[in-house]
């Protein structure tokens, strides 16, 4: 509340002025000093944390070409460093929104690989648009999945390695090709679809042993032929050099060059070796195989051995040794291999394992035997 003064001054000649001022409650007046104001105090910034990493910490079975989305608590400032992904893989951070970032890979990662997601912290970690930072640094894990078996079934028999044809479900759309994201998003996930024989003359001898998404002997002997045709070592195994390989020749439509060739050596009375190329039989002939101590083994086995001449060597039921010229040589599972051998007749047992045959049918059958052609021995 302001206050006013009133002071009566005697002039001369006895005449009164009145002299009046305002000053204000609890100011002074004149010489005194001002207080400056205080400063508002300023809150610090809340930090910054993230809120989830997906595929999740220490998840399984991860398809490799998914996205890698990380969440944040608070808008991130601009020039935020990003989270850093090993191995490292092509591909780009995106911003989905204010507080979400997410990586798109080119490709993707191939199988059974461990990623880690480590998200940076401190001062030159990330930061909100408030200036909070990250205080401790996140590391986030996940494994990939295993290819799937159907997936490489239905490559191998897109590439002409089975002897059956695959054709999408009704509605769906054949992966393209050459999009190699989209090749490798189905060898974890594959689509779904039919297998059917590239021709009723199969024997039922080859049928019965299809079993789709499966491991077998019709599976192995394929995977053989596309490691052979590829230069690649022939163990029937889909390693990653394999899978990388069959990926690049759907690709190219690198398809395989010689057929698919089936072998079957009967010891029935009388002992006979029938072979079907494409669907059709080409062969039947009569043929050896083993004595009794040294039977042919029964089974199905691929061939993985080729001569077309050479020296056989071995040991005799007796103990001698024999070193034995022979022709038009393929060997399907261990020292057992279709050849020529020069018999006065065939049709019986008279090999020490192998299936022998006359010298023109050991030839016609060579070439049709390529690498990883099955051959079954059964009674």
């Amino acid at each position: 509340m302001a206050l006013v003064a009133v002071v009566l001054v005697l002039i001369g000649g006895g005449t009164w002025f009145a002299l009046s001022r305002d000053t204000a409650q609890g100011a002074t007046q004149g010489t005194g000093t001002h207080q400056a104001a205080a400063k508002p105090k300023v809150a610090a910034a809340k930090p910054e944390t993230v809120v989830s990493v997906t595929p999740s910490d220490h998840s399984l079975g991860v398809n490799g070409t998914s996205a890698i989305r990380v969440v944040f608590s608070s808008p991130l400032a601009p020039g935020s460093p990003m989270p850093k992904i090993t191995p490292a893989i092509a591909g780009s951070w995106q911003r989905v929104s204010s507080t979400t970032v997410q990586f798109v890979p080119v490709q993707g990662f191939t199988q059974n690989t461990h990623v880690k997601v480590m998200v940076p912290a401190g001062t030159s970690g990330v930061r909100s648009t408030a200036g909070g930072v990250l205080t401790t640094k996140l590391v986030s894990r996940f494994w990939t999945g295993a290819f799937s078996t159907m997936r490489l079934e239905e490559l191998l028999a897109q590439l002409g390695y089975l002897p059956l044809n695959w054709t999408p479900a009704a509605g769906s759309a054949a992966v393209p090709a050459t999009d190699a994201s989209a090749q490798l998003s189905a060898a974890y996930n594959p689509p779904s679809g039919s297998f059917t024989w590239t021709s009723s003359g199969w024997p039922d001898a080859l049928t019965s042993m299809w079993q789709p998404g499966q491991a077998g002997s019709i599976l192995q002997g394929a995977v053989m032929a596309f490691e052979n045709h590829e230069g690649l070592a022939m163990d029937g195994v889909a390693g990653p050099q394999v899978w990388q390989t069959i990926l690049h020749a759907v690709a190219k439509g690198d398809n395989n060059p010689n057929g698919y060739t089936y072998a079957y050596a009967s010891e029935g009375s009388p002992e006979s070796l029938t072979i079907w190329h494409d669907g059709q039989e080409v062969e039947h002939t009569l043929a050896n195989t083993g004595i009794p101590g040294r039977t042919t083994a029964l089974g199905t086995f691929p061939v993985y051995l080729k001569y077309q001449h050479q020296i056989m060597k071995g040991t005799n039921p007796d103990g001698t040794k024999y070193a034995d010229p022979v022709s038009w040589v393929s060997y399907f599972n261990g020292s057992d291999a279709v050849h020529y051998y020069p018999r006065a007749s065939y049709g019986f047992p008279q090999s020490l394992g192998c299936v022998e045959l006359p010298l023109a049918q050991a030839e016609q059958s060579y070439p049709l035997l390529t690498y990883g052609s099955l051959v079954t021995v059964g009674n």
